[in-house]
């Protein structure tokens, strides 16, 4: 059952080396697991050299295992734009660790506001952002294509 290696939570930094390696494998997870019209595949690179965005991946023996991508948009609110982990990686706390990590960076930020958008369907997500605080704003028609809406959510924080 593969080994108990909990894997180890980097910050992608845009000068570093590895970004290639890691970007590659990261748009090669979001083929598998994102439909077409979900995948940030082709505007990834962009997405992530804007200055106010980040993204922290778990990597296992070399591996890119799962990760979250975050921006701020302004001083008041965030947005987790991506949460995703390997099948194969699944149930391993790998999610909770990356929402955790991500809510920590936003909170350096100062943000009081945290928000995302989820597939209703996917229910081990909902549930992962329920048991951190998120709460269901509101459904949003037509979020990820005509016949899929999405939950919004947000995390608040005390303004202190």
């Amino acid at each position: 059952m593969g080994s108990s290696t909990s894997g180890v939570i980097t910050e992608l930094q845009r000068n570093s080396n590895s970004w290639t390696k890691v970007v590659d494998e990261i748009v090669k997870m979001e083929r598998k697991i994102f439909p077409k019209h979900e995948s940030l595949a082709r505007q990834f690179d962009e997405e992530l050299k804007k200055k106010n965005s980040g993204l922290l991946y778990i990597d296992m023996d070399g591996q890119v295992v799962g990760y979250v991508m975050y921006s701020w948009p302004s001083s008041l609110s965030a947005s987790i734009t991506k949460l995703a982990v390997k099948e194969s990686n699944r149930r391993q706390g790998h999610g909770e660790a990356l929402l955790k990590g991500a809510i920590a960076k936003c909170r350096t930020r100062k943000v009081q506001r945290i928000l995302l958008h989820v597939d209703p369907t996917r229910s081990a997500a909902m549930n992962l952002y329920k048991k951190f605080g998120f709460q269901v704003d509101d459904l949003i028609q037509g979020y990820y294509s005509p016949d899929r809406p999405a939950h919004r959510m947000y995390l608040d924080f005390d303004s202190n």
